[in-house]
């Protein structure tokens, strides 16, 4: 009797470390979903949608496409920058791990389909206001923009995207670095930072727009 239930409770002990591992591996599985190809193909739609608006020349829809996707872009740069950018610093490694490994494949497509029509879409609506032919010191204002968006575009595709990627690959694997995730998560909070405040110069420079140069 003693062998048989000394073998039981060794049998469980097993069993229980077996167990440890799988359910870990199973739980970084859960929490890494892949990217949706329902929403590629959205954003897809969205970049021939603007192609068709620019092409016909409507201005009424030019400046919606350009306005509603300039608030998007801002307004999720922005609560990146300022709200959640400082709450992940401060958040445990593994809260930190969870959120990003599902806002990632969330917002890897989103962020540079807005950029790119909000860019775009402003130049061509630009264009058809006179924007571009005005005189200086009038035009110093175009040029402000230009840089802006700019720096905005280059800085999302260029830094902010790549070092996602980087970071929801580390991630996914099953004993992430932690230090090196940690100096990603640094320098990408520094940039998102960045990106707010050219955000809010380009509201500023936008508001000169509506009010007239």
């Amino acid at each position: 009797m003693f062998d048989a239930r000394h073998c039981m409770h060794t049998r469980r002990a097993n069993l229980s470390r077996q167990k440890g591992p799988l359910m870990s591996d199973v739980s970084v599985q859960e929490a890494a979903p892949s990217v949706n190809p329902l929403h590629v193909a959205a954003y897809a739609g969205l970049l021939v949608l603007m192609v068709f608006v620019i092409r016909s020349g409507d201005r009424f829809w030019l400046n919606f496409m350009h306005v509603m996707s300039g608030v998007l872009w801002t307004g999720i740069d922005l609560f990146m920058g300022f709200f959640v950018g400082p709450a992940l610093r401060s958040a445990p490694f593994e809260a930190r791990r969870a959120v990003t490994m599902r806002l990632v494949p969330r917002t890897l497509f989103l962020m540079p389909t807005l950029a790119i029509i909000t860019g775009t879409t402003g130049w061509y609506h630009a264009q058809q206001l006179g924007f571009l032919d005005v005189d200086w010191p009038q035009y110093g204002w175009v040029l402000a923009a230009l840089i802006i968006i700019t720096i905005l575009t280059v800085q999302g595709l260029g830094l902010l995207l790549p070092t996602n990627v980087r970071v929801y690959l580390e991630l996914r694997k099953p004993e992430p670095d932690k230090a090196r995730i940690g100096q990603l998560m640094k320098l990408y909070i520094y940039f998102v930072g960045f990106q707010g405040v050219m955000q809010i110069a380009m509201i500023l420079v936008m508001a000169k727009f509506v009010t007239g140069l």
